[in-house]
């Protein structure tokens, strides 16, 4: 058979094959690109919709501005010991595992053993003169020691992948974690205004009962002068033991408050901690920085990022396995019948072998995986849009709701003064027998009712402004320093 070079060229078809098998290759290499604004579907304004908001850059550790060294005290002491935080660390912690286990394929496995055995043979049947009929057998040793290495050529990208993502996934468990100190840090402080809140009601509670027998002695004076009807003395009577009976339950909202707040510092809830103080002294507006910057600086947002970008890496990877796996593997040792002879080189064996392999017919499993790996990259994309509409609409209400809490607590402010100089009055136009008890009566409610009000205003305006930092993601350093990478695993690409 005469065979030239021309010959031996790739046919037409075979190049088309060929060609066919490159693209198939280079999709499974390939991820889309993932840098936020397309995936969540809108492009985010230069300013928030609120008028006259700073755009001056989040601050970091935002407790810290509301002015307590104590506060920032509790706070620490949340994030050392909370047991959420815990358990966010022991599922990063099981996710770097996860991400060890999924790049190991990509270094060559190796294994050795050392062997000995000792056996006994018999010849039946065989005719050895001088045996008298014995039967005939021998006995033999076998020592052995190898080592064995094993290593699959990832050419298409496969065990790649499954590290790429394994990666993302931690990166979005670390993401997580610091979201969840995060939280932490906001469910302290408001723990601790609950029980600011709480205590200062408990004591306006107080306060209104003692008034109030104040105001029972007095009507009795001058009932028992004949100077005041008994429905006077008996109003009074009844607005006394409805302040009492406020006082009970104002104290079982403080004991309520101070376990809570004790749980979420990790202490037993015993309700003894002794909370002491007021709600700081807020400035009027917080630094908001800008929308642009949002998807970068939420670690909620970040991590669903990562997520998108794990779930691309494994569409990849469910793609590579489609194709043949080559795999090598190699061995060497010595066999021999006597211990000594083990580090001779004279009894060495080895193999060398490779390996290709090629699913044909799965039941439709690989393809089915494929499509299962896209819908999931379908649903992380969805996640992601959500997520980010989530994030601009907590961040729009808070900075509306800050101008609100703000309006409220000065209106309710100008309310207490008013009704304390209307209670004043009515006490003394009372006395001087000018007004009627239910006036006085009426003046009382109004200032207790207002104070009260006035003291749930100011927290209320202390949790909008930590609902506006924690959805402004302050408190979270945007970029991965290198120290952030878990020792022996390789940094990832940035998004």
């Amino acid at each position: 058979m005469n065979t030239t070079s021309r010959n031996l060229r790739p046919a037409p078809i075979m190049r088309g094959i060929l060609s066919v098998l490159l693209a198939l290759v280079s999709g499974c290499l390939s991820s889309p690109s993932r840098n936020g604004i397309e995936e969540i579907g809108f492009e985010p304004p230069e300013q928030w919709s609120v008028p006259g908001v700073s755009g001056e850059a989040v601050t970091q550790a935002w407790w810290m501005s509301l002015g307590s060294t104590n506060l920032a005290n509790l706070v620490a002491e949340a994030l050392a010991y909370n047991p959420d935080l815990e358990i966010a660390a022991a599922r990063l912690g099981a996710a770097e595992a996860e991400a060890r286990i999924a790049g190991a394929d990509l270094t060559p496995g190796l294994g050795a053993s050392l062997g000995a055995s000792r056996a006994q043979q018999n010849f039946i049947g065989l005719p050895i003169p001088g045996n008298n009929g014995d039967v005939l057998s021998t006995r033999f040793n076998s020592f052995g020691v190898s080592l064995t290495s094993s290593w699959e050529l990832d050419i298409w990208g496969r065990i790649r992948s499954g590290k790429r993502a394994a990666l993302a996934e931690l990166r979005a468990n670390e993401l997580a974690q610091r979201g969840a100190r995060q939280s932490i840090a906001a469910q302290s402080l408001k723990a601790w205004s609950a029980v600011i809140e709480s205590t200062r009601q408990f004591e306006l509670a107080q306060k209104t009962a003692s008034n109030r027998q104040a105001t029972v002695n007095q009507v009795r004076q001058r009932y028992e002068l004949g100077l005041r009807s008994p429905l006077d003395l008996r109003l009074a009577e009844t607005q006394l033991a409805s302040s009492q009976a406020m006082v009970a339950v104002r104290r079982e909202q403080r004991d309520r408050a101070t376990r809570q707040f004790e749980t979420i510092l990790g202490r037993y809830p015993s309700g003894t901690a002794e909370i002491s103080g007021n709600f700081p002294n807020l400035p009027d507006g917080a630094p908001a920085g800008l929308p642009s910057e949002l998807l970068d600086r939420r670690p909620d947002l970040a991590a669903a990022k990562k997520r998108l970008l794990a779930s691309d890496h494994r569409l990849a990877q469910a793609r590579a396995a489609l194709f043949p796996r080559i795999s090598l593997t190699a061995s060497g040792g010595t066999s021999t019948a006597e211990l000594k002879d083990l580090v001779s080189s004279d009894f060495g064996v080895w193999t060398l072998a490779g390996n290709l392999s090629q699913p044909l017919l799965q039941g439709g499993r690989l393809r089915a995986g494929v499509q299962l790996a896209r819908t999931r990259v379908q649903q992380s994309l969805a996640e992601y849009r959500k997520t980010a509409l989530t994030a601009y609409a907590e961040v729009e209400s808070a900075l509306a709701a800050e101008g609100y809490a703000r309006t409220r607590q000065a209106d309710l402010t100008e309310a207490t003064r008013k009704a304390n100089a209307a209670l004043d009055l009515a006490r003394a136009r009372y006395t001087s027998g000018v007004e009627p008890y239910l006036t006085l009566l009426e003046s009382e409610r109004l200032v207790y009712e207002t104070e009260s009000q006035l003291i749930t205003a100011g927290r209320q305006r202390l949790l909008v402004r930590i609902d506006l930092h924690l959805a402004l993601g302050g408190g979270f350093h945007g970029g991965l320093n290198s120290s952030d990478a878990p020792s022996g695993l390789e940094k990832p690409n940035s998004l």
